[in-house]
């Protein structure tokens, strides 16, 4: 019974890593957040609305960071990062069923109006279809799925987790309305990580994604995520494209996602040049003692 209990943090020895303790651990504060504030009446007159807007924006950080533990593994050259991905996925998949129970009980569990709801309105759909996507995700993360689907199926089967991100960045936007700003970075974020996987499909069975290229990533990111905010407020407000670019060049509107995205993908960037400076010295031993042996 103990055994069960604490199975998510073991690894496949029976022990419990503390990298696996800590990130449950952190996995958890969000709901116990809500939780308390639940309890302390602090959720507003609409305690379900805010529920849900809460849960939604933790289901989309977390379904990013189990998409970053790739990116982060290789860059940070911290292969032990993989151990946690199953975990952050399985909590996007727990915090996005919360996020559905939640919209239930703001529409007072009447399913029929729900289900109304939901297939009357666009962003509703897209964001059923990725909350489908990641409860598939979530019955066939086990060993035993992945034993019963075969390796290579199954991987096919999880790169369903872009898809599920492409349609929870695009449900977001839509439902953020005229406040798009979190909907925005975070769509410059599935850009860098998208184009990531990109550069590793290309050189990853080489060993390494050339730095040079994850350092190019860092503005391109950013440049993307302004030009998609700009065609945003254009289709959407009619707002002229020129007016949100410029806007990104100034600081009086407060910070644009654009350079968040920057920001963020520059310190990723910036660590695995720090991290293979570090690693150089220990690499060109290896080599010598390679060539001196033969």
């Amino acid at each position: 019974m103990t055994r069960r209990l604490f199975r998510p943090v073991l690894d496949r020895s029976g022990r419990a890593p503390a990298l696996k303790i800590v990130v449950l651990i952190l996995l958890l504060v969000p709901a116990a957040w809500l939780a308390t504030r639940w309890i302390a009446a602090d959720l507003g007159p609409r305690a379900f609305t805010e529920l849900n807007h809460q849960t939604g924006l933790w289901t989309i950080r977390f379904a990013f960071l189990a998409l970053a533990v790739t990116p982060f593994r290789i860059i940070a050259r911290w292969p032990k990062l993989i151990q946690v991905r199953r975990m952050i996925g399985v909590a996007a998949a727990l915090y996005a069923i919360a996020h559905l129970l939640a919209y239930a009980a703001d529409q007072a569990f009447d399913l029929d109006k729900v289900a109304s709801e939901i297939t009357g309105r666009v962003y509703l759909i897209i964001g059923f279809a990725a909350l489908i996507g990641l409860v598939l995700l979530l019955i066939t993360s086990t060993d035993g799925m992945m034993r019963r689907l075969g390796g290579r199926r199954w991987r096919l089967l999880h790169r369903l987790a872009y898809v599920i991100g492409a349609l929870g960045v695009v449900h977001f936007v839509m439902q953020s309305k005229l406040d798009v700003g979190q909907a925005t970075y975070m769509a410059g974020f599935f850009f860098w990580l998208m184009g990531f996987r990109l550069l590793d499909a290309r050189f990853g069975e080489r060993g390494r994604v050339p730095l040079w290229n994850i350092l190019a990533l860092v503005p391109l990111s950013g440049l993307l995520t302004m030009a998609g905010e700009a065609l945003y407020f254009w289709l959407h407000n009619g707002v002229d494209p020129g007016r949100i670019l410029l806007a990104n060049l100034s600081l009086e509107a407060g910070v644009r996602p654009g350079w968040i995205v920057i920001a963020a993908a520059g310190t990723v960037a910036l660590m695995g040049f720090f991290r293979r400076e570090r690693s150089l010295p220990t690499e060109r031993r290896v080599l010598a003692r390679g060539v001196a042996a033969e």
